[in-house]
């Protein structure tokens, strides 16, 4: 279709035309804004730009940092994760070390906006933290701490709204695995201890600091195949998390570790924890009162960690679980103290009982010098399942300690020598490490221990000696008491001693 200029109005007319409507609208304009109330025009207004205005895309998903009085789970995954994707062009950020960190920890300030791409889907990250007026104080239950009101953080996380399901279902759980991932490759192994002792639950608290125990599986003086038990033990007990939520278990595994002392029992413990990155959690009994506060204190212990109860035969005196332990008055009564309530009923329900159900991945391990001495109760399977004896040192333990303190190997001349002295005697890998230590000098430390072992083999030899001359004379004794035994006339019999 071809448009002929010469057929259209001139431009006269059509300024004319245009002049026309213009008046029109102004008139029809003021006549609405005198008769029309302002208010209806913006109602009409409003329904107007209601239905023709362009519908938003993007949904926004707030974390917030604390869900009631508990931590977020979320936003601590989500700081963790955002870490890792820090990028040159964000301008703030915040830079902080704490006390024996090894490097400085780095996450983005207030309002910085973070990108990230998951399956083709673009999202974005915002921090924000809003300051209230009040100044509440809170104080939190699971840590005791005390919280401000005004301190209310959150992330914001926007992204297009038909990728909603596909967000919630899979890239949230991905930022939730990758934060794991990114915590145990970083993780720092803690030891928990009780910050004081108190009468009241409220004032016993875990305190914290970085475990920097260098003990390993590798430089453990064990019998190889004790130590590779334990491994394969461990190993299978991580592995198995669907395993116990099949038959119906809590996800939890107990040890013995008992023995003589000096033989490696907290030296396995820290072994274990560097090896699983797992914290400590050093329970000592004393310090607890009442049941109430050892499960406010275990319920306070995070997964993936290890309660440890050393010398658990000697550390309290707990009451018998069939009746309370005090002591009677003249009429019968039993009097408990008041200020000590904890009982080994207490104890036991923690270890496998209801309250054992109350966290994951968690290892128990209790140590003592006298097994015998352990109430059978808290040996069974179920609270301890595997009881790990820590014996003197043996032939193969000290090759392990000769190579490691000294970098010699069985070739060596005193290696044979020192071996036959450790298979006919008792000493403890402690005993033998201290010497090792004596000297920078390999013959010299070697000679050092071989007149150690002699002259402690000759010692024991003495003290057997002693103990053989005593059993003897005792025998003796005995029978010359039993000799000595009278007929009184009325028939009764008289234990005659000097």
């Amino acid at each position: 279709m071809v448009v002929s200029f010469s057929s259209m109005p001139p431009a006269s007319s059509i300024f004319a035309a245009y002049a026309s409507i213009s008046a029109f609208i102004m008139l029809l304009q003021t006549m609405l804004n005198q008769l029309v109330p302002r208010q209806v025009q913006q109602y009409v207004l409003n329904i107007i730009q209601h239905y023709f205005r362009p519908r938003p895309t993007n949904a926004t998903i707030v974390i917030e940092e604390r869900d009631g009085m508990s931590s977020n789970e979320v936003y601590c995954a989500a700081e963790t994760y955002l870490c890792t994707k820090i990028r040159p062009n964000i301008e703030r950020l915040k830079v902080s070390k704490r006390h024996k960190d090894t490097g400085v920890s780095i996450r983005f300030a207030q309002c910085e906006k973070i990108a990230d791409f998951f399956e083709g889907i673009e999202l974005e990250w915002r921090f924000v933290n809003e300051e209230r007026k009040k100044n509440s104080k809170v104080i939190d239950e699971d840590t005791d701490t005390v919280l401000l009101e005004s301190d209310k953080r959150y992330f914001e996380l926007c992204f297009d709204k038909k990728y909603k399901d596909k967000v919630l279902d899979s890239y949230v759980p991905f930022v939730l695995e990758r934060a794991k991932f990114i915590r145990a490759e970083k993780k720092v192994v803690k030891l928990h201890t009780l910050a004081c002792a108190a009468s009241y639950a409220s004032s016993i608290v875990w305190d914290s600091i970085n475990l920097e125990h260098p003990s390993t599986f590798d430089t453990l003086a064990m019998e190889p195949s004790q130590k590779k038990s334990i491994i394969e033990d461990l190993d299978r007990f991580v592995r198995r998390k669907e395993f116990y939520r099949k038959v119906g278990r809590a996800w939890k595994r107990g040890y013995l570790l008992y023995g003589p002392p000096g033989t490696g029992k907290s030296s396995l413990i820290a072994a274990m924890a560097n090896y699983l990155k797992f914290d400590i959690y050093d329970l000592e009994l004393t310090n607890v009162k009442r049941d109430s506060d050892l499960r406010k204190l275990l319920l306070r212990t995070a997964n993936r960690s290890i309660l440890v109860i050393e010398d658990i035969d000697c550390t309290v005196e707990l009451p018998d679980r069939k009746g309370p332990s005090a002591s009677q008055d003249g009429q019968g009564h039993c009097h408990r103290p008041r200020d000590q309530q904890f009982t080994l009923s207490g104890l036991l329900n923690f270890i496998d009982g209801l309250w054992s159900s109350c966290g994951d991945e968690r290892i128990i391990i209790f140590t003592t010098n006298n097994k015998d001495k352990l109430d059978p109760a808290l040996l069974r399977p179920g609270r301890m399942d595997m009881h790990i004896h820590m014996s003197y040192l043996t032939p193969d333990g000290f090759k392990l300690l000769a190579s490691t303190y000294l970098n010699v190997n069985e070739d060596h001349p005193h290696i044979s020598e020192i071996q036959d002295l450790i298979k006919s005697m008792k000493v403890t890998p402690a005993e033998v490490a201290e010497e090792l230590m004596k000297s920078d000098d390999v013959e010299v430390s070697l000679d050092g221990l071989v007149d150690f072992l002699k002259y402690k083999k000759k010692i024991e030899n003495d003290n057997n000696n002693e103990c053989d001359t005593m059993r003897d004379k005792e025998i003796d004794d005995d029978g010359e008491q039993k000799a000595k035994v009278l007929m009184a006339d009325d028939g009764d019999i008289e234990l005659v001693t000097h």
